[in-house]
């Protein structure tokens, strides 16, 4: 299939997915790189009908017909795809967040349904354990602060009181095997 542009602002991110067309086209390059497949069977002779923006599968089963939304986090939502794209377009790269009450803003949508969705797509993008480590996992912790002799000598009677980790800022880190790291300073 064609490379598909990614919008690089939410301005074009709008503009670019109000068109039906724009989104089908994105969506399927992403979804299916290696051509459209049936969700049901996996066949790749599928033919696709203009008018309702759906496939259907060559193979005779349960199910022949289906859109793009089918099996994903999109699937039982009324929510059309010029919304849907914007919003997690909106969730994947602004780095600190968004509310919902930035969404409703942005998208035109109520404030309960920009809920909805950011919960659909911080849901997505969990991972397939959903957010959780598995297989082998270590933990550990440690008192990160300075030491006290290189304190001035009012500073350490106001901060050290006794021994050990008082005055010192506890971090708990989690490791996945393989996998990732979660820190937390306690």
């Amino acid at each position: 299939m064609d490379e598909v542009k990614t919008p690089a602002t939410l301005r074009e991110a709008i503009a670019y997915f109000s068109s039906l067309d724009n989104c089908v086209s994105y969506m399927s390059s992403k979804r299916w790189p290696g051509g459209v497949e049936c969700p049901v069977c996996g066949g790749t002779k599928v033919t696709y009908d203009a008018k309702t923006w759906r496939w259907q599968c060559s193979k005779t089963h349960p199910k022949r017909k289906f859109s793009l939304k089918t099996g994903t986090i999109l699937e039982d939502s009324p929510i059309g795809l010029d919304k849907w794209l914007p919003v997690i377009w909106l969730v994947t790269n602004c780095k600190n967040g968004v509310s919902s009450w930035e969404v409703h803003r942005a998208t035109g949508v109520t404030q309960k349904t920009a809920w909805f969705m950011l919960q659909r797509a911080r849901l997505a993008l969990q991972g397939k354990n959903g957010g959780k480590l598995s297989g082998e996992i270590e933990a550990g912790e440690s008192f990160i602060g300075g030491k006290a002799r290189f304190m001035h000598k009012h500073k350490r009677a106001e901060k050290i009181h006794g021994r050990g980790p008082d005055g010192k800022a506890i971090v708990a880190a989690v490791l996945e095997r393989g996998g990732e790291v979660r820190c937390k300073v306690g």
